[in-house]
């Protein structure tokens, strides 16, 4: 069928597999829309076959694509037309017809035997990232949680550099990973998730430490005052959430901060801060403007760009011109907040890595953005209008899913030689030793759901994963990162192997480790995996933000809040017995492995089991979620609520629930004890084979103390 071919050609799927063996046809009216996303029509015979035909002779014409990725080691593609092709470098001396020896960004020229030309980007990425040289442990934080005794109701900056010191100098921990720190949308209330914000390629100024800008130190008298009575107000919020249960309101915290601010604008740059500033302007450059430019026009006319008067919603257009000059000075405070931001980013990374780390910040990036953001609004040319990111049926969500994210369009992509996302992926490497890719399978396939349509009616669309893991990795290469796919879930077949053949890591959750699938692609046991199973190119941990502590997986906690909240599937009492088998398989393997000499009778030590389990499986990376280090047993995120759990607001918490200071988590006794264990284990790895005394208790007994 024609309209199959074509939706082929644009990698439009006209199916899905939910499960092995099962495959479903995605509904025609979704084929369509989404072609039409894409700028195809396929709404009749006749429009399909105009389109299969526009598509060959634009084909046919093609010399070369805008951006052609090899890694190093391959062969450049064949000359168009028996022609010949042409290396240069970035600024424009021949390199001759072979491929390049160095990774980095060339130019191809092509040349046919009639005399056509054609230029396009070159991009020779490495053929593997290095990744640490040794085995290493760090901590697992949701910064906005990790409340200090200086912070304004939330964890900052300043609390991130000194998280970062502390964990390396007194621990050895060799990373701290961290949610993203993407600037959110404006509203009331601001919508908390960190996963869906307003742009991933500038951060939050919510996150500065207002004290620490040099500029602080020098206010007027009267400003002083009034920076006084602000301090204040910022105590009073931070004592609400650390001694009387009020949730993070980073609404609230704004507020302050940004009055704060105001008043530290007016006092001059020194001349040696003004040239770093506009050093930071011109390299930032048109990204920048734009993004400084919706903020100072989201103030006027509301967040959401959908609403605003006709003449302002294309940033290239004459109105949105004569709007930035109109809010000049406004528009300039928010590329100021921008550079602030950015040099306590930097000064964080740089106390990680005088502290003593192996890798440093790892930053975290969500997979789309706000749909009535600032990148939305901005890159409208590469985002598909009318299409949102989710994920299809499965066994844990029969529903679907719809993340209301507006997805890259893989041919706008293409056509810009992959500059924006080339762009953004640098941007979030400018301060890190790591990247966390969220939903890593997004560089190959996306599942897109039509505006209107249920998440059952979506489909997958293809990416060039070719081009987008050259590029990640090559962006990896130059910073001297690790990336870290988020790679759980429904993954395609073949795509834990390409992250791991570039050198890419995956992410390794103990409670999903079980033996599904045997090496010659049978169904296996299902019994938890032992230790010398588990990848060794893999960030391995115990939980995620996105799933229960381990003391409430232990216990389990998780069960019954998820009844208290109406979102089991089935009923409480088989839930419970399924959750006890799990967690009881996992004890036996780890009393069989000599791991719980504690016993099981206290939760700290099985949570010490746990991570001594982690710490001697091969990956090269050990992630402790830093909640788990004092006992929390409430997630940070519960998904699929919104009013019904306060997701993302939540401070860190002892197993009472108490809000810890990140000074009391610093002196913690069963933090500093747990990361002991692991970085011991690492340094010093066990093995598979059970200890010669047989366990006091028969395998498989479970008696947590809740």
């Amino acid at each position: 069928m024609d309209r199959v071919r074509l939706a082929g050609l644009y990698g439009v799927d006209v199916a899905y597999r939910p499960a092995p063996g099962v495959e479903v046809a995605v509904p025609a009216e979704t084929v369509v829309a989404v072609l039409a996303a894409l700028g195809v029509d396929a709404t009749t015979g006749a429009a399909v076959k105009d389109a299969l035909d526009a598509y060959e002779r634009r084909e046919a014409r093609r010399l070369l694509p805008p951006c052609t990725v090899i890694r190093i080691g391959e062969p450049l593609p064949r000359p168009p037309d028996g022609g010949r092709l042409t290396v240069f470098t970035a600024d424009g001396a021949p390199l001759g017809a072979g491929a390049p020896a160095v990774p980095g960004r060339y130019t191809l020229r092509a040349e046919t035997r009639d005399g056509r030309t054609a230029r396009g980007d070159l991009v020779v990425a490495p053929g593997r990232l290095a990744g640490p040289r040794e085995r290493t442990f760090g901590f697992m934080a949701q910064l906005y949680s990790t409340l200090s005794s200086r912070s304004w109701g939330m964890g900052d900056l300043g609390d991130l550099a000194d998280l970062a010191a502390w964990s390396g100098r007194s621990l050895g921990a060799g990373f701290l990973q961290i949610n993203p720190l993407h600037a959110a949308v404006p509203g009331h209330p601001t919508d908390p998730s960190p996963y869906s914000p307003s742009s991933r390629r500038f951060p939050d100024p919510v996150y500065l430490r207002v004290e620490e800008v040099p500029e602080f130190a020098y206010l007027s008298p009267e400003d002083r005052e009034e920076a006084g009575r602000l301090l204040a107000r910022a105590a009073a919020l931070r004592d609400s959430v650390l001694l009387k249960d009020a949730l993070i309101d980073r609404d609230a915290v704004w507020e302050l901060k940004s009055a704060a601010l105001e008043l530290v604008r007016r006092v001059p740059l020194s001349p040696g801060r003004r040239a770093a500033y506009a050093d930071f302007l011109a390299a930032q450059g048109q990204a920048l403007d734009d993004h400084a430019t919706w903020s100072a026009l989201a103030e006027v006319h509301g967040s959401d760009w959908h609403s605003w008067p006709t003449g302002l919603r294309d940033p290239r257009s004459t109105h949105v011109a004569r709007a930035r000059g109109d809010l000049l000075e406004r528009v300039d405070f928010h590329c100021w907040l921008s550079w602030l931001t950015d040099s306590q980013l930097g000064a964080a990374q740089r106390a990680a890595k005088d502290a003593g780390m192996a890798i440093g910040i790892v930053h975290d990036l969500a997979v789309g953005v706000h749909r009535s953001g600032s990148d939305a609004w901005s890159m409208q040319h590469v985002l598909a209008a009318g299409m949102s990111v989710g994920a299809p049926p499965d066994a844990f969500n029969s529903r679907g899913q719809d993340w209301g994210l507006p997805p890259w369009r893989p041919d706008a992509l293409a056509a810009t030689g992959y500059a924006p996302y080339r762009d953004l992926v640098s941007r979030m490497l400018r301060h890190a030793g790591g990247l966390r890719m969220d939903h890593v399978m997004g560089l190959f396939r996306l599942w897109w759901v039509p505006e209107g349509r249920p998440p059952t009616e979506g489909t997958y669309v293809r990416y060039d994963a070719k081009a987008m893991l050259g590029l990640l990795a090559l962006e990896a290469h130059e910073a001297g990162a690790v990336v870290i796919g988020e790679d759980l879930g429904t993954v395609e077949p073949g795509v834990r192997e390409d992250l791991a053949d570039r050198g890419f890591f995956g992410t390794s959750v103990l409670w999903f480790e079980r033996n599904y699938q045997n090496a010659d692609g049978e169904a296996g046991d299902g019994l938890p995996l032992p230790p010398s199973a588990w990848r060794e190119s893999s960030l391995a941990t115990a939980t995620t933000h996105d799933l229960p502590s381990t003391a409430a997986r232990l216990t389990g906690e998780h069960v019954e809040l998820r009844h208290r909240l109406g979102l089991l599937t089935r009923p409480l009492a088989e839930e419970e017995a399924a959750d006890s088998a799990d967690v009881a398989d996992w004890i036996a393997l780890l009393e069989r492995l000599g791991m719980l000499p504690e016993g099981t009778a206290q939760e700290e030590g099985v949570v010490k089991g746990v991570h001594r389990f982690l710490a001697s499986t091969p990956a090269r990376m050990v992630g402790i979620w830093l909640p788990d280090g004092v006992g929390d047993r409430r997630p940070q995120n519960l998904p699929g609520t919104w009013t019904e759990y306060p997701n993302w607001r939540l401070p860190v918490a002892g197993p009472d629930g108490t809000p810890m200071t990140l000074e009391e988590l610093a002196a913690s006794p069963r933090l500093h004890a747990l990361a002991d264990e692991v970085r011991r284990r690492i340094e010093r790895p066990a093995t598979d084979t059970p200890p010669p005394a047989a366990a006091s208790r028969p395998p498989g007994t479970v008696d947590i103390a809740s």
